[in-house]
């Protein structure tokens, strides 16, 4: 009786204690050397667990609490760039291997084989549809076996997936299937106005991955219409998108909507639709921003906006009383080149006297020089070897005014401004400049 017991304590504590794993390979083995786990969390993540690389191979030890969702694997910086997502479940092991050139492929996880098969077998379907329209094909029968193969796929990997975590992103993905033939025209059309039918957006398992985020992105950013039109037009039509967006996510929390529309500032801004980017922060953003006391993503916006291309330069002051200058009293100019630079910045000590010489064949050029220093001393003697350039001092180092104006976190750092002294290109070192002004 007693090793009756025994056994059951032991089984029970296997039970409670027992871990999974998610292992695999990297390649090419010596461009990888480490691997963090992150838990996916409705606008956030969390971290879960960390492991080496080592030639090549990995193993994490998933911690046995860890609950069912997604996870993702970051295995360079930036975070946000060089990272896979991962459905775990907690009752499977995971193994995968990863490759530079073809991302993660996994070995072992129903899950995960699962969720990637479908997602492939329907976008070699949708190629198909496509193909099938711009080839000019008026075959009936062909069109109607395209969608019911549609169909079917939907069908069997909803049942397949019974009981897996996989379910809730294959239901929410089912594509719009016509029930008779329509027109290229059409077909979009309809395809835009069901894109949402089947989808839930208070869905916690869907909240808590990137699923909807990119859902969401690719309605606002390709939902547009076939024929090429003008980028102030394209951007309209992103913003009716938007609206959509709106109507559709009313149920969310607060919190949730704006993860959604820091996501979608974050790539209209990156793709430079100011008119897009200006619209989603006004009407949307800001104000939830406000509501969710999010100050940093009010000040990352805005520190955005004010350094963007096309932006007017925040104006520089320099001299003392009575010769007092500013960059935007400063006239003459065909461009304005800004410098931050330090005169203990060995970089800098190289590349502002290279500058200095070539912009001399560069007369409607001007530099303003703003130096990023603790204290005067040095400063005082290497601008002396700089006479061409109008030199501001910014103490303060780091956290001086222009420095935190400008978000410096190193030196040098250029900007080109057009004569009107808007933003025109963020050269990376002195020749970027040069080259940039020889275009």
């Amino acid at each position: 009786m007693k090793k009756v017991i025994l056994g059951l304590v032991l089984l029970f504590s296997w039970v409670a204690f027992a871990q999974n794993t998610i292992s695999g390979t990297f390649a090419p083995a010596k461009d990888y050397s480490w691997l963090i786990a992150y838990r996916l969390k409705p606008g956030t993540q969390v971290y879960v667990a960390d492991t080496a690389i080592k030639n090549g191979k990995f193993v994490l030890n998933m911690p046995a609490n860890s609950p069912a969702g997604t996870y993702r694997l970051v295995y360079a910086v930036p975070q946000e760039e060089f990272y896979f997502d991962v459905l775990y479940n907690g009752k499977e092991n995971i193994e995968l291997s990863f490759t530079t050139e073809s991302g993660v492929a996994f070995i072992s996880s129903k899950e995960n084989i699962l969720f990637t098969s479908y997602f492939k077998e329907l976008h070699d379907l949708e190629r198909r549809i496509i193909n099938y329209y711009t080839s000019g094909n008026t075959n009936l029968e062909e069109y109607n076996a395209l969608f019911k193969n549609v169909k079917a796929t939907q069908a069997n990997y909803e049942l397949k997936t019974k009981n897996l975590i996989a379910r809730e992103f294959i239901k929410g993905n089912k594509p719009y299937m016509p029930t008779e033939y329509e027109t290229i025209q059409d077909f979009i059309a309809n395809k835009k106005k069901n894109y949402f039918n089947g989808l839930d957006f208070t869905n916690a398992t869907l909240q808590a991955s990137g699923f909807l985020t990119d859902k969401v992105v690719n309605y606002v950013f390709t939902a547009l219409p076939l024929e090429t039109i003008s980028k102030e037009a394209t951007e309209k039509e992103m913003q009716n998108n938007v609206r959509k967006v709106d109507y559709y996510t009313q149920a969310v929390s607060k919190g949730y909507r704006l993860h959604l529309y820091y996501n979608l500032w974050s790539q209209a801004a990156a793709s430079e639709f100011n008119k897009l980017s200006d619209f989603i922060y006004d009407d949307y953003l800001k104000v939830l921003a406000e509501e969710e006391d999010k100050q940093d993503i009010i000040d990352a916006v805005e520190l955005h906006n004010r350094l963007r291309i096309g932006a007017i330069a925040p104006d520089v002051i320099w001299g003392g009383k009575g010769e007092e200058k500013s960059l935007s009293s400063l006239s003459g100019g065909e461009n304005y080149v800004l410098v931050f630079w330090s005169s203990t910045c060995s970089h800098c000590l190289k590349e502002l006297p290279a500058l200095h010489k070539e912009l001399k064949k560069y007369p409607n050029t001007k530099v303003v020089a703003i130096g990023i220093e603790d204290d005067a001393v040095n400063w005082k003697i290497e601008i002396a070897k700089l006479p061409n350039f109008e030199h501001a001092l910014a103490l303060g180092k780091w956290q001086g005014k222009y420095a935190r104006l400008y978000a410096i976190n190193q030196t040098p750092s250029y900007f080109i401004l057009d004569k009107d002294k808007r933003f025109i290109a963020k050269p990376e070192d002195d020749k970027a400049v040069i080259e940039f002004l020889t275009q």
